[in-house]
């Protein structure tokens, strides 16, 4: 399956960080769950959207050339995305950490880490990468997910705990993680469907957690459908395969 495979590949990086010795922590972090609070109790009519920069996928092949993450980054801030996730797996999302710490020099708002974190030394290389917020995909972590929320704590970054059905979804809860994303596709078969998001999400706001609606939000009008399960939307594809992605942000923040 391309998930093993990615996770091997994974596996085969993160040898080559180092442990970190002592203390570690890079100061504040830029809030992901305050900017989707700020927008959640506004009373503008917006949309709490997190622009994801994604040259390619395993499920789509390449998705856009890759062209200055910086310029992107910025044309998508200016319109309107309350965060940024950059992906930094290299091998089938065609990601770099230089392009997340590119974005995090030029822009104001959180950048998330999107990547397969199977080791907590990627929670201290996040922080040098620049990250405010990291990905924990809890299908993944599985029972080891509450110590990489807790180490997250210690670090000072926020982690975004990706869940795909309830098993994920009780242990993501149990974690004590504050923001649980909900991916509508499936990481076994690659199929997207948004009914994992209208399945869990109202259950997973009712514990006082935000919710973030993850893939497969192709039109504005998906973010009206799943507006009433979720806080906030990851959209990455349909904005990178837009001719204009800034305009294509436009849409989904006010549509």
């Amino acid at each position: 399956m391309i998930l093993d495979d990615i996770l091997s590949r994974t596996a085969e990086r993160v040898e080559s960080i180092p442990r970190a010795r002592g203390e570690y922590s890079r100061g504040t972090c830029r809030s992901l769950e305050a900017s989707i609070r700020d927008v959640k109790y506004s009373p503008s009519p917006r949309h709490a959207i997190i622009a994801e920069l994604k040259f390619s996928s395993p499920s789509r092949g390449s998705i856009r050339p890759y062209s200055d993450p910086r310029g992107l980054a910025l044309e998508f801030v200016q319109n309107g995305c309350i965060a940024l996730s950059v992906h930094t797996e290299p091998h089938y999302f065609h990601g770099s950490p230089e392009d997340l710490h590119a974005v995090r020099e030029a822009v104001a708002v959180p950048v998330l880490r999107k990547d397969f974190i199977i080791d907590d030394r990627q929670l201290e290389e996040s922080l040098d990468m620049g990250a405010d917020a990291v990905l924990l995909i809890s299908g993944v972590l599985k029972e080891k997910l509450p110590s990489f929320v807790e180490r997250c704590a210690e670090l000072g970054i926020e982690p975004l705990v990706e869940v795909r059905d309830r098993k994920d979804t009780e242990i993501a809860l149990q974690s004590g993680a504050r923001i649980i994303g909900i991916n509508n596709r499936d990481l076994t078969t690659l199929q997207v469907s948004l009914r994992p998001t209208i399945r869990l999400g109202e259950m997973i706001r009712r514990s006082g957690r935000l919710v973030v609606s993850e893939s497969g939000i192709l039109w504005p009008y998906d973010v009206r459908l799943l507006k009433d399960y979720c806080d906030a939307y990851l959209i990455g594809t349909s904005l990178m395969r837009s001719p204009s992605p800034a305009k294509a942000l436009e849409g989904f923040v006010f549509g």
